[in-house]
């Protein structure tokens, strides 16, 4: 894209973003991945009203773009920066781990406040030996170049993880990792505990969607009234897929003897357009999605976690047109590349009031999240269909094994319904 044409896409946003400003649209503190696999972004600079305008406090990036982190210096935003996978191997030699730290995070601080590193993303279900035996390596040595420079105390480590990574987790309260990562994720979770990090998962109840339309329940993957489905050990009930989902986790983290790990969701979204096998993707879906997780995100915690702070980062900032992959991949975002949204998307104001952010033009199908009060009622004691497939792999890194493992878990799930319901 040519010098003129950023600028007016700069011109655009500002422009736009003034108008808003007249309706001020608070919400509580959410996080955004901010990806860049695209040719025609707007700058750095123009992003920074963008994403105080959502309400955003935490940005994701998933490398250290020395353009954003100079963009977003002094703002008050926290950042978590990315290493990716192509430099686990070279991680393993400490010096580079203290050489990357210097040049790509205590370059930008205290100006610009990076609170996390995350390397590598969904390595151990890349079915990639070599890659897994990276991770933890480069994970301790950069937090030793980090204690070296004296930032350990403000900057933690971690890894983001595909759900994947389970066996079990129907219901939440089984939650279990998959025994042949046992060894693996519990070097890494001993990490976490001594470090004080938190546990990062990608979590995407679209994926359930699309696998098993006629019997993944819409209404439950979208945040939607619907009667929930009970656990029968804890009798919890779970409205919405993706708080099984982080429930299933906290249950495998304590079965794993690490029952205090905070867990953070570093993904989640839904994509607002897609090919036609790609069902459930359209703009007034992904307006419910993550309208209504907007909305739950100003509450704490889930069934299991009540007490629990909600660390959620939506995927995406922005429409990204060079991401390979069906149609979706390109179109997770909440704005489009010129600032004017994707879709009219509902954000809960800091009164309870639901603002419509509608700067781009109506919607196909514009009706905003149902806001009724879901039954009351104790049962089922068996789930419904749809509450099954809750284990996914993000839309960025659709690994060639994440399909079988995810179909696998979900005629497991299929056929363990199935004696339920016998019963």
């Amino acid at each position: 894209m040519e010098l003129s044409t950023f600028r007016d896409c700069s011109s655009l946003i500002l422009l736009f973003i003034s108008g808003i400003l007249l309706f001020p649209v608070m919400v509580a503190s959410i996080g955004i991945n901010y990806g860049q696999i695209a040719n025609n972004l707007p700058s750095p600079e123009s992003v920074v009203p963008l994403v105080k305008t959502i309400g955003a406090t935490k940005v994701k990036l998933y490398d250290a773009d020395p353009r954003v982190l100079k963009a977003f210096a002094n703002t008050g935003v926290e950042f978590v920066v990315g290493l990716g996978n192509e430099y686990l191997a070279k991680m393993k030699d400490p010096e580079n781990a203290q050489a990357w730290v210097k040049t790509n995070v205590q370059a930008y601080l205290p100006a610009t406040k990076i609170t996390s590193i995350f390397v590598g993303n969904e390595v151990l279900t890349f079915n990639d030996t070599a890659l897994a035996g990276c991770l933890l390596p480069a994970m301790q040595n950069v937090h030793t170049a980090l204690v070296n420079l004296g930032l350990d105390k403000q900057v933690a480590v971690t890894t983001a993880h595909s759900l994947a990574i389970l066996e079990t987790s129907y219901p939440p309260s089984a939650g279990a990792f998959r025994r042949d990562l046992s060894g693996c994720i519990t070097q890494i979770l001993s990490f976490h505990a001594k470090t004080g990090s938190p546990f990062l998962i990608n979590a995407y109840p679209y994926f359930a969607y699309k696998a098993s339309p006629k019997h993944v329940t819409l209404d439950f993957v979208l945040f939607q009234p619907n009667p929930g489905v009970v656990d029968p050990v804890t009798n919890l009930r779970y409205d919405n897929m993706l708080f099984a989902q982080i429930d299933a986790v906290y249950a495998a983290l304590a079965s794993a003897g690490y029952k205090k790990l905070p867990v953070h969701i570093s993904e989640t979204g839904w994509p607002s357009r897609g090919d036609e096998d790609e069902v459930g993707a359209t703009p007034e879906n992904a307006k419910k999605y993550n309208g209504n997780l907007f909305k739950l995100m100003k509450k704490k915690g889930t069934p299991m976690r009540p007490s629990s702070d909600l660390n959620i980062y939506v995927f995406a900032l922005f429409n990204e047109n060079m991401k390979p992959g069906p149609t979706s991949e390109r179109n997770y975002g909440l704005f489009k590349p010129d600032g004017t949204p994707a879709y009219a998307l509902c954000i809960a104001t800091n009164d309870g009031v639901s603002n419509t952010t509608n700067f781009g033009g109506s919607t196909p199908g514009g009706s905003t999240p149902n806001s009724s009060t879901p039954g009351s009622s104790d049962t089922p004691l068996t789930p419904p269909t749809g509450y099954l497939s809750i284990t996914s792999a993000a839309p960025e890194r659709y690994q060639s094994m994440a399909a079988p493992a995810f179909l696998f878990f979900f005629m497991s799930m299929m056929m363990m319904m199935m004696g339920l319901v016998h019963h």
